[in-house]
């Protein structure tokens, strides 16, 4: 008896993850029964034999997450039948002339039922303190809130599913145990990609069909995924980042440094390590998840960055968000009404009402003066794009999570992306001009307050002046653009994109695996103690000390890095290769990734970072 409890029962302090034994014997057993599925029922049957693998894979997805994530399971399929009858109920009212207004009305009912769901379990503590900062109150939530997990990405993806329906892009999925298996598909089900459904349901009633190539490269991804979670993020979260996260005043300023700069390779391994094995189980399975990591610190720009980085979700952003609230085209009343929602959240953060009107003189200098004095449409339309991606940065740091800290991290990103394109626009006498009167201001700030934070950006812009010189000085002197000189000017550019990302993870990761009765104060109280070490007085008695204690982490950090950055084609070749092997010779190579992978797994199994998510 205890053993089928342990089998069936849910367990909310061991979750079913794809690092456990447990999943891959549970993945054994599903493949089993499916590949019986495929083999033993007639191919003649057609369709119905895709429906039955489908209805086994859809209640096979349903045990995967209610062991995940308990009775939450509801949730999951209450959207599920909710989302499934307004579709249809689109189409219909689509058809009625009597009902031609309702579309519109059967699409906000989605979302309101969708996303209010998503704001009770995950935004109900962060609207609470919000509104009592703004207007003195002193409300509170008395019963715990328990985030369901995944529940951000499948909401994401029924919205879509919906949306789609109503803009006329899809046809509604007829039979509702299909559509089922498309919300609940278990390898992306908890952390993504988010898969749109005029991606994924036409796969629904394609035959089965796996080559040996593809074989080869499933199991590829598979292991890549393992290795990247376990070997690297895992690795180095338990021997340094956690330890420095967790209490960053017991170590220097060096030490907090490299902890920021090695989360960044943590967040990386651990969610493309997930991703990888979704898209490896899955197409075990014959179907195909999209691609959502494009090795995204090679980027030259935050822009490109986040092109690379979480590809489903911010192309959902674009195409749900961004687009309709006008894009480069327009503003409309989306536009105001989010900025009207950041002004607030400004004056919150600040405790200053004034603050309410710095975005709104922004937006309405902006409309009067660029259209009338540049006379520019293309300036107009940079800055409505302006506009418009910022706010979309902002909402998806929101979607993170329930704090400050991921809105002033999204908040972030989109400004480093506006700067980035206006300074792509300077000409180099601008430039020059620009960094020098920005790094003497920040120089008089660190002199005159002696704030760790200016003195931070002040040796940040005092080393990009210093490139911007050298760079201005060679334009001056009508240097001819080589080969030497690009790849010098693409390695500093990623350089700095990566820095600049990293130092937005501050935020990031300050405000991760909190409590959401607790993550606004503790997340800012980590975020400003990192700050002041980094930018305070150094002991550089102690970074050799540092580089030899911890040179199993330095050397984790630096190899994974190299391999980050090794050409796309290369590592195209060596996936291929892998997959071109014969059976025998991969399952040898599985059998020592495994003994390898296994050396490093912690006493402790570290779940994945955006199941909280």
């Amino acid at each position: 008896m205890d053993f089928l409890h342990y089998i069936f029962a849910f367990d909310a302090e061991h979750p079913l993850l794809f690092t456990q034994f447990y999943f891959w014997g549970f993945f054994a057993l599903v493949y089993a029964l499916f590949a019986l599925i495929m083999d033993r029922v007639p191919d003649s049957l057609g369709n119905k034999k895709l429906h039955l693998r489908n209805v086994y894979l859809m209640f096979v997805s349903w045990f995967f997450y209610y062991k995940t994530s308990g009775l939450f399971l509801l949730i999951l399929l209450f959207v599920t039948l909710s989302d499934w009858l307004i579709a249809q109920r689109i189409v219909k009212s689509r058809k009625s002339k009597a009902e031609s207004r309702k579309p519109l009305f059967w699409l906000c009912l989605s979302v309101a039922i969708d996303l209010g769901f998503l704001a009770y379990f995950k935004y109900a503590y962060f609207f609470t303190d919000a509104f009592n900062d703004l207007f003195g109150t002193s409300y509170s939530i008395v019963d715990k809130i328990i985030l369901p997990v995944g529940i951000s990405f499948y909401i994401f993806q029924v919205i879509s599913y919906t949306a789609d329906v109503y803009r006329g892009r899809i046809q509604p999925v007829k039979n509702i145990l299909d559509f089922g298996f498309y919300v609940s598909f278990f390898p992306q089900l908890v952390a993504g990609p988010i898969v749109r459904a005029e991606e994924f349901i036409p796969q629904l009633y394609k035959p089965f069909h796996l080559s040996r190539r593809a074989f080869g490269i499933a199991v590829f991804w598979i292991i890549n995924g393992l290795g990247k979670k376990i070997i690297m993020s895992d690795f180095l979260a338990v021997n340094l980042i956690d330890r420095v996260f967790d209490n960053p005043l017991l170590f220097s300023g060096f030490e907090n440094l490299f902890a920021l700069f090695a989360y960044s390779l943590q967040v990386y391994a651990d969610f493309s390590g997930y991703t990888d094995i979704a898209i490896g189980v899955a197409m075990l399975m014959g179907f195909y998840l999209p691609m959502n990591f494009n090795s995204p610190y090679k980027s030259q720009s935050p822009q490109e960055f986040w092109r690379r980085w979480h590809m489903s979700l911010g192309r959902w952003l674009k195409t749900y968000l961004y687009i309709p609230l006008g894009g480069n085209r327009s503003i409309g009343f989306g536009t105001y009404f989010w900025v009207t929602v950041i002004a607030l959240v400004s004056a919150s953060l600040t405790g200053w009402w004034l603050g309410i009107m710095i975005p709104y003189a922004v937006l309405i200098v902006g409309m009067i003066l660029v259209p009338r004095f540049l006379k520019d449409s293309n300036r107009l339309k940079l800055f409505y794009s302006n506009l418009n991606s910022f706010i979309t940065q902002v909402l998806g740091g929101l979607w993170h999570g329930a704090s400050w800290n991921f809105i002033i991290w999204g908040g972030i990103n989109g400004f480093g992306m506006i700067v980035e394109k206006i300074w792509r626009g300077m000409n180099w006498h601008i430039r020059f001009a620009a960094m020098t009167l920005l790094t003497a201001g920040l120089c008089v700030a660190d002199f005159y307050t002696n704030l760790p934070v200016w003195r931070l950006f002040a040796v940040w812009a005092g080393l990009v002046w210093f490139v911007t010189a050298i760079r201005y000085i060679y334009f001056l002197c009508e240097g001819a653009e080589t080969k030497f000189t690009q790849a010098l000017g693409t390695a500093w550019a990623i350089l700095q994109t990566f820095t600049f990302i990293t130092f937005t993870r501050l935020f990031f990761r300050s405000s991760s695996n909190l409590d959401p009765a607790t993550a606004n104060e503790v997340a800012w109280a980590t975020a400003k103690n990192m700050v002041n070490q980094i930018g305070g007085a150094w002991n550089n008695a102690i970074i050799p000390d540092f580089l030899w204690e911890y040179r199993w982490v330095v050397a984790m950090f630096i190899a994974g890095m190299v391999i980050h950055w090794l050409p796309t084609n290369w590592k195209r070749r060596y996936r291929l290769w892998f997959s071109a092997m014969p059976i025998w010779a991969i399952v040898i190579a599985v059998c020592i990734a495994i003994a390898v992978i296994y050396q490093f797994v912690t006493a402790d199994v570290q779940p994945f970072i955006y199941f909280q998510f």
